[in-house]
């Protein structure tokens, strides 16, 4: 088969396109025939050779990758032969090897993929729109919400504004440039603000008209973060799930620690990744059942930008230069 494999940690330059040997399935896993594989920004910390925040230093060489899409075509000892021929989806956890034409995992983490996605959709869902439903358990969204959502046009906050519109909140999505903020008002976001353009808190202060906003979604950090702070009502709800803007283009978007410090003016902050989203979800496959069955009746759509396997290396300079829009896949074939 044809993989991405990495030798040596460095630029995205590194991830080279080469002929292995396909993977054999172990007792109880199967292989998936990928149809799309999911790329993500801890993909590329891992590459440069750091380790993540939910991630040990990876082993080379290594096949990156932890989100696949595909077909079941050969079973493991013990595996019920149903699967074979199965669409399925699945995260592979902590074992990478998901940039391939192959990838084999145990039965316990595959998902059908519904019949109204393809694969790509599928791929996005099943980690970055798990992430998505496990943050807004935190916001408890509803009429007369206002939610802030920086990033708006990324994976996540893509998702977030969709999601919060369709809970009945008003939404305010930031995003850079004019690409970004037209596909944030696409997604239904009540304004969409260029948060380059130096005039942007008075555009948001006239549009909340002396209102507050009650939730803000923080991926970002830093500056901008603190100024949407300041627009937050008293009793708002600071939900923090990464800290990009405080490090270079391409620095991890990694969870703060708990317990959560207080955000500017005195706002409480929650930091809602890691074991306090799953023990208040009941699980991590919970979120995953909850993100695919979300996109297959349409209230969720994720924005995704395709990317043959063999152009990994441009997969990751767009992510490391903030260039995307929506999720970012490999497709086969």
């Amino acid at each position: 088969m044809h993989a991405i494999r990495l030798h040596a940690f460095g630029p995205a330059e590194n991830l080279r396109y080469e002929q292995v040997p396909d993977p054999v399935p172990g007792p109880g896993e199967v292989r998936i025939a990928v149809a799309a594989s999911g790329v993500h920004l801890l993909d590329t910390v891992l590459r440069a050779g750091l380790p993540g925040p939910t991630a040990a230093r990876a082993e080379l060489p290594t096949i990156p990758g932890r989100e696949v899409a595909g077909t079941v075509e050969a079973l493991g000892q013990g595996v019920d032969e149903g699967w074979l021929g199965r669409r399925v989806v699945a995260h592979l956890g902590n074992v990478p090897g998901g940039y391939a034409e192959f990838a084999v995992t145990a039965t316990s983490r595959l998902h059908d993929v519904p019949e109204t996605l393809d694969e790509a959709a599928a791929v996005a869902m099943i980690g970055t729109g798990r992430t998505t439903l496990g943050i807004v358990q935190f916001a408890d969204l509803g009429r007369g919400d206002i939610a802030l959502v920086p990033a708006s046009a990324g994976g996540i906050g893509t998702l977030l504004v969709q999601y919060a519109k369709n809970a009945g909140a008003i939404v305010v999505g930031l995003a850079g440039g004019p690409a970004k903020t037209e596909r944030t008002a696409a997604n239904g976001a009540d304004l969409a603000v260029d948060y380059t353009a130096r005039d942007w808190p008075e555009r948001l202060a006239v549009f909340l008209g002396g209102s507050r906003a009650t939730v803000l979604f923080d991926s970002v950090g830093g500056d901008l973060a603190r100024t949407l702070a300041g627009f937050l009502d008293r009793n708002g709800k600071h939900l923090v799930f990464g800290r990009s803007s405080e490090g270079p283009a391409g620095a991890p978007s990694a969870p703060r620690p708990a317990p959560a410090a207080p955000a500017p003016g005195g706002i409480a902050s929650q930091a809602v990744l890691g074991p306090v989203m799953l023990d208040r979800a009941g699980g991590i496959r919970v979120l995953e059942n909850r993100a695919l069955a979300e996109a297959a009746e349409g209230r969720l759509r994720p924005a995704v930008r395709r990317v043959a396997l063999a152009d990994a290396a441009v997969a990751h300079r767009l992510l490391e230069t903030r260039a995307t829009i929506g999720k970012v896949v490999l497709v086969t074939g």
